[in-house]
C-alpha cells in the first residue's frame, strides 16, 4: 500500500483508424510521462482507434488491429508506468467500447462501457454493446481506482457502484465534444458523481479535429468538494503530472497542471482553427484556396486559414462581376495584404457574357431572375473547383449557419468546397469572430498580429452582389431577428407559437420555418464543417428532406 502516487495527463491527438501511429504516440507520450516520475499514465476513450471510429470499428480486421495494438502496449509495461487506455474490444461475439488497466507487462484489467450516447452526434448503440455490469474498482499499489468511460460518469449508477466498492479516486477517459456550452456541462456532471460519492475525480479528454465533431482537450482534476483543482489546456497537447498523496483516508491531488481556460469568441475561433488545421493536414491537402469577395465571412474563412496553416498554404482568388463594388475590390485586396497571402483576380464576365450566349434561345423573351444570379456564383465554383484540381488545394467554403438555415447559398457555386469553418457559426457572431481576431492574437496562431481584415469589411452591410445594389436585408430580416429565430426553431426546438410570443412577427416566424425545412435538401449536398453550436446540421439535426409538416 501506498499513500502517493503519480498519475500523468496524457492529452493527445490519436487519429482515427491510425492504429500504427496511434500506438507511437502513446508509447511517446508514456516516455515523456515516465520521465517526469509517473506511476499511471491516463489516455482518452479509444485512444487506440481514435475517436469516434464510426463504422470502420466494425471491420474484422479493425478490431483485430486494435487488439494487437492493446497486447503490445501491455507488453511495454513491464518496464515502467502502467497505463490506461481505450479500444474497440471484441469478447465473446459482442463489440465493446473499452478501457484496459495495463501494468507489469500485462492486461491487468478491463472495463466495458456501460451507458451507451444515442443523441446528438453520438451513435453508439449502432456499434457498441452496453458491458454487462457497473466496473468494479481496479488495485493498484493498495489504491483502489474507480475506473469508468466518459457517458457512465455523466449519469447516476457506475459511480455510486465503484464508490460502493470501495473505490478512493475516479479516472475517467473522455470523448466529450466541444461546444460553446460543453465545458460547463462537463464539469456539471463530474460534479455532480463527485458530490453524490465524496470522491476525486480525474477526467482526461480527447485532442482533436474530426471531420465535423471537435474535441478541445481541457482535460482536470475535481476534488471531493467538486472544486476544479487542476486544468489541462484546451487546443493543446499536454503531457502533465498529477501528485496525489492520501490524506485521513482521503486522496487529495496536490499538484498538477495550471493552465488557464479560455471562453467566448476566443474559444469559438480557437476551435474553428483547429478544426481547419486537423482537418487540412489529416488529409494531406497541400493547402487552401478561398474565394475572397470583399465580404465579411470570406474574410474571417481567410483569417482562420491562415492562423491554422499559415499564409504560404492559404491562395485567394477575387472573381469579380459587373456588380462587384469598388469598395469589394479594394476591401478583399486589403484583406489578403494584411494575411499575407496569394492573392490573383480573375474576372467572371467573359464567362457570364458566354453563358448568357448559350442560353440566350432557351431564354428567350424571359425576365432576368435568381438563375442569372445563381450562374455568377456556379461560375465562381467552377473557377475555385478548377484551381483546386490543377494545384492541389483544398477549396475552403465560406457560408454561415444563418445562411444554410434558410437556403441562401448556391448549389454548386458559394456551397463548394471540401471543408466549410463557419458552416456552425452563426452571422451575428461572424462579426464578433472579426472583431475579437482583430484585438487578438497567441502564440499558436501562424497569422500576422494586429486587424487583419479591414474595418469597413466588418462595418457595410453584407450583399452577395450578384445583382443592382442588392442587400442581404433585401431577402432575409436583419440577421439580429434572423438568427434568434433560427435557435429558436434549431436549437430549442421551438413552436411557431412560442416564438411568436417572445415578440417576433408570426409571418415572418412562419417563413422563416418554411425556408428552414426546404433548404434540406441544399444541406444534405454541403461540405462538412465543425460543431459550434449545440444543435448543429448533420450529425446533430437530421430532417427529412421529403415531408409535410408545418407548425399550425
Amino acid at each position: 500500500m501506498t499513500d502517493k502516487l503519480a498519475i500523468a495527463i496524457a492529452q493527445i491527438a490519436p487519429i482515427v483508424g491510425d492504429i500504427n501511429g496511434n500506438v507511437q504516440r502513446i508509447r511517446a507520450a508514456r516516455a515523456e510521462a515516465a520521465a517526469l516520475g509517473a506511476d499511471i499514465v491516463i489516455f482518452c476513450e479509444l485512444v487506440v482507434a481514435g475517436y469516434p471510429p464510426e463504422d470502420l470499428v466494425q471491420k474484422p480486421a479493425f478490431q483485430r488491429a486494435c487488439r494487437e495494438a492493446v497486447e503490445t502496449l501491455a507488453a511495454d509495461t513491464a518496464d515502467g508506468p502502467a497505463m490506461i487506455i481505450g479500444a474497440p474490444w471484441t469478447e465473446g461475439g459482442a463489440l465493446y467500447n473499452a478501457a484496459f488497466f495495463l501494468s507489469d507487462g500485462a492486461i491487468a484489467a478491463n472495463v466495458y462501457k456501460v451507458r451507451l450516447p444515442n443523441y446528438g452526434v453520438f451513435d453508439e448503440p449502432r456499434r457498441f454493446t452496453p458491458g454487462p455490469a457497473y466496473p468494479t474498482p481496479i488495485i493498484f499499489r493498495g489504491v483502489n481506482l474507480g475506473l469508468m468511460i466518459c457517458e457512465d460518469m455523466w449519469l447516476p449508477g457506475a459511480g455510486e457502484a465503484l464508490a460502493a466498492a470501495g473505490a478512493d479516486i475516479f479516472i475517467v477517459p473522455h470523448g466529450s465534444p466541444f461546444r460553446k456550452t460543453a465545458l460547463e456541462e462537463r464539469l456539471g456532471a463530474a460534479r455532480a458523481r463527485v458530490k453524490a460519492t465524496g470522491l476525486p475525480l480525474i477526467l482526461i479528454n480527447q485532442l482533436a479535429g474530426q471531420d465535423e465533431v471537435l474535441f478541445e482537450g481541457a482535460s482536470f482534476v475535481m476534488d471531493a468538494d467538486g472544486e476544479v483543482r487542476r486544468r489541462a489546456p484546451q487546443f493543446h497537447e499536454c503531457i502533465a503530472l498529477t501528485q496525489w498523496r492520501r490524506q485521513d483516508e482521503r486522496w487529495v491531488c496536490e499538484s498538477g497542471p495550471d493552465e488557464d481556460w479560455i471562453t467566448g469568441e476566443e474559444m469559438v475561433y480557437r476551435a474553428v482553427t483547429m478544426a481547419v488545421r486537423d482537418y487540412v493536414e489529416k488529409n494531406r491537402f497541400k493547402g487552401v484556396v478561398i474565394g475572397l469577395s470583399g465580404g465579411i465571412d470570406s474574410a474571417l474563412t481567410a483569417a482562420i486559414a491562415v492562423d491554422a496553416l499559415g499564409a504560404d498554404r492559404v491562395h485567394c482568388v477575387m472573381m469579380p462581376s459587373r456588380y462587384t463594388s469598388r469598395e469589394s475590390l479594394d476591401d478583399a485586396e486589403e484583406c489578403a495584404k494584411n494575411l499575407g497571402v496569394s492573392y490573383r483576380v480573375i474576372d467572371i464576365e467573359p464567362g457570364v457574357a458566354a453563358f448568357d450566349t448559350m442560353l440566350a434561345p432557351a431564354f428567350h423573351n424571359l425576365e432576368k431572375d435568381t438563375t442569372e444570379e445563381n450562374i455568377q456564383s456556379r461560375l465562381r465554383g467552377v473557377i475555385l473547383m478548377a484551381l483546386s484540381n490543377k494545384f492541389g488545394d483544398m477549396v475552403l467554403t465560406t457560408g454561415n449557419k444563418s445562411e444554410m438555415s434558410v437556403g441562401y447559398a448556391t448549389l454548386y457555386g458559394d456551397m463548394n468546397g471540401g471543408y466549410n469553418p463557419l458552416k456552425d457559426v452563426y452571422k451575428t457572431e461572424i462579426f464578433d469572430l472579426c472583431r475579437w481576431r482583430n484585438a487578438h492574437h497567441a502564440t499558436d496562431m501562424r497569422g500576422p498580429d494586429g486587424a487583419v481584415i479591414p474595418a469597413r469589411i466588418i462595418s457595410k452591410p453584407p450583399s452577395a452582389e450578384l445583382r443592382e445594389d442588392q442587400k442581404d436585408q433585401d431577402s432575409l430580416p436583419p440577421y439580429e431577428i434572423l438568427d434568434v429565430i433560427l435557435e429558436c426553431l434549431v436549437e430549442a426546438e421551438m413552436s411557431v407559437g412560442d416564438i411568436v410570443a417572445k415578440g417576433f412577427e408570426e409571418e415572418t416566424v412562419r417563413r422563416i420555418e418554411h425556408l428552414l425545412y426546404v433548404a434540406e435538401y441544399k444541406r444534405r449536398q454541403a461540405p462538412p464543417g465543425p460543431k459550434v453550436t449545440a444543435v448543429n446540421f448533420g450529425r446533430d439535426r437530421r430532417y427529412p428532406i421529403t415531408h409535410g409538416w408545418r407548425d399550425r
